[in-house]
Protein backbone atom coordinates (compact mmCIF):
# COMPACT_ATOMS: atom_id res chain seq x y z
CA UNK A 1 0.00 0.00 0.00
CA UNK A 2 1.78 3.50 -1.00
CA UNK A 3 -1.17 5.71 0.93
CA UNK A 4 -4.13 4.85 3.34
CA UNK A 5 -6.82 4.04 1.44
CA UNK A 6 -9.14 7.12 3.83
CA UNK A 7 -7.26 10.15 5.01
CA UNK A 8 -5.20 9.28 8.27
CA UNK A 9 -5.75 11.98 11.16
CA UNK A 10 -2.11 12.14 12.58
CA UNK A 11 -2.54 13.02 16.35
CA UNK A 12 0.06 15.43 18.15
CA UNK A 13 0.63 13.47 20.68
CA UNK A 14 2.20 10.63 18.08
CA UNK A 15 5.41 13.51 17.81
CA UNK A 16 7.30 12.21 20.07
CA UNK A 17 10.87 12.92 20.23
CA UNK A 18 11.48 8.97 19.34
CA UNK A 19 8.66 8.47 16.56
CA UNK A 20 10.48 12.01 15.15
CA UNK A 21 14.09 10.90 15.42
CA UNK A 22 13.34 7.73 13.99
CA UNK A 23 11.38 9.19 10.86
CA UNK A 24 14.41 11.52 10.52
CA UNK A 25 17.17 8.94 10.45
CA UNK A 26 15.34 7.05 7.52
CA UNK A 27 14.39 10.48 5.41
CA UNK A 28 18.32 10.88 5.46
CA UNK A 29 19.64 7.92 4.92
CA UNK A 30 17.37 6.63 2.69
CA UNK A 31 17.07 3.46 5.05
CA UNK A 32 13.67 2.17 6.12
CA UNK A 33 14.88 -1.18 7.86
CA UNK A 34 13.43 1.20 11.48
CA UNK A 35 9.71 0.92 10.02
CA UNK A 36 9.18 -1.95 12.71
CA UNK A 37 10.64 0.26 14.85
CA UNK A 38 8.89 3.44 13.94
CA UNK A 39 5.78 1.67 14.53
CA UNK A 40 6.64 0.24 18.17
CA UNK A 41 7.64 3.87 18.37
CA UNK A 42 4.17 5.46 17.47
CA UNK A 43 1.96 2.84 19.43
CA UNK A 44 3.93 3.45 22.38
CA UNK A 45 2.92 7.08 22.10
CA UNK A 46 -1.01 5.82 21.70
CA UNK A 47 -1.24 5.60 18.21
CA UNK A 48 -3.84 2.91 17.11
CA UNK A 49 -4.19 3.55 13.57
CA UNK A 50 -4.33 0.02 11.37
CA UNK A 51 -3.15 1.76 8.28
CA UNK A 52 0.03 3.74 9.78
CA UNK A 53 0.86 0.78 12.08
CA UNK A 54 0.10 -2.15 9.34
CA UNK A 55 2.30 0.42 7.02
CA UNK A 56 5.33 0.31 9.23
CA UNK A 57 5.13 -3.25 10.09
CA UNK A 58 4.51 -4.42 6.32
CA UNK A 59 6.89 -5.34 3.86
CA UNK A 60 7.29 -2.13 1.95
CA UNK A 61 8.48 -1.18 -0.62
CA UNK A 62 9.48 2.02 1.82
CA UNK A 63 10.99 4.95 0.13
CA UNK A 64 11.75 8.81 0.72
CA UNK A 65 8.40 10.14 0.60
CA UNK A 66 6.61 7.23 2.50
CA UNK A 67 3.22 8.90 3.69
CA UNK A 68 4.11 7.96 7.10
CA UNK A 69 7.40 9.07 7.47
CA UNK A 70 5.70 12.45 5.77
CA UNK A 71 3.11 12.29 8.57
CA UNK A 72 5.77 12.00 11.25
CA UNK A 73 7.83 14.36 9.79
CA UNK A 74 5.01 16.91 9.50
CA UNK A 75 5.51 17.29 5.78
CA UNK A 76 2.35 17.65 3.18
Amino acid sequence: MYGPREPVKFSPSWHTPTAIALASQMYESRDFSAMPILADALQDAGCDCTDILSHCRGPGPHVRGCWVVDLVLGKE
